[in-house]
């Protein structure tokens, strides 16, 4: 399949290469629409891999993968991915949205998975253990992509983090645990990492910086994972950061809840910085 980039009503698109699912079945085309559920901007019903480009004004040579949250059934594709590429934007940081394999639902995937969280919750961890092998295939695919169209888009090629969201935090450490040469992150940014879905394993003796973010009053209970992860960098001397807020519930992303863990991009920012990831820019 091309990687080739596409252009859809002014946005850069990019069809990455995959693995067919032979044992996972979609039906239909991916969808997006407004969740009154979550009430957030979702994708549904990802069967083919893409990344939505987001190039800054004057790109700094820092490249940013942001795989979005939402369970493995839907992907928090605003505040949790076009926000955040806009953000880093404004400081020089290119930035990939990723939307990887998801589980295939019908019309409302956020209606089907707040369904069965209440009604069957093993379905969802059945659902989710088949497809997140091929989302986190996605990720590193996402970074050979980002890698290989290095000088295309103005990139230094050791350079290229991974931020994931919650199912998209997971989806950072299956890569994080997986990688190779050619498709190492360079940084990572797990953002309340959904550790039920990839559990915290020992890390590779490569890998490479990592800033955890999540607050300890997450009702699904990721703070103590999110310590578990930044604890096996620090045990095995590798560099780590943790920040955790006392408030801030899940899936906050860029949204302004008045609380200082609406902050926590510009610590990722400041912590960028401090570690050599990104240069500053002229605002």
């Amino acid at each position: 399949m091309s990687c080739l980039p596409l252009f859809i009503a002014a946005q850069e698109v990019i069809d990455l290469p995959f693995e067919k699912a032979s044992a996972i079945s979609w039906s239909g085309s991916e969808k997006e629409y407004f969740s009154q559920i979550w009430d957030n901007q979702v994708t549904t019903n990802v069967s083919i891999p893409r990344m939505e480009v987001f190039r800054p004004e004057n790109p700094n040579g820092t490249a940013v993968i942001i795989a979005p949250g939402g369970g493995l059934y839907a992907l928090s594709i605003e505040s949790e991915g076009r926000m955040v590429a806009e953000w880093l934007n404004e400081r020089g940081i290119t930035a990939f949205v990723l939307k990887y394999r998801l589980v295939p639902t019908g019309e409302d995937g956020v209606k089907e998975i707040t369904v069965a969280s209440q009604s069957n919750p093993a379905e969802i961890m059945e659902n989710v253990s088949a497809v997140i092998p091929f989302s986190v295939k996605d990720g590193l695919n996402a970074i050979s992509f980002a890698r290989k169209y290095a000088t295309t888009y103005s990139i230094n090629p050791d350079k290229i983090g991974f931020m994931g969201f919650s199912a998209g935090g997971a989806v950072l450490m299956g890569v994080a645990y997986s990688y190779d040469e050619s498709n190492r992150p360079d940084f990572l940014v797990p953002v309340y990492p959904w550790t039920t879905a990839m559990p915290v394993q020992d890390p590779p003796e490569s890998a490479p910086p990592m800033l955890v973010i999540c607050a300890s009053d997450d009702p699904l209970l990721l703070a103590p994972g999110s310590v578990e992860l930044y604890s096996s960098w620090l045990n095995n001397s590798l560099p780590a950061g943790l920040h955790m807020y006392s408030k801030g519930g899940h899936g906050f992303g860029m949204k302004s809840q008045g609380l200082p863990s609406d902050d926590w991009i510009s610590r990722v920012y400041d912590w960028m910085l401090a570690e050599e990831l990104t240069n500053r820019i002229n605002q």
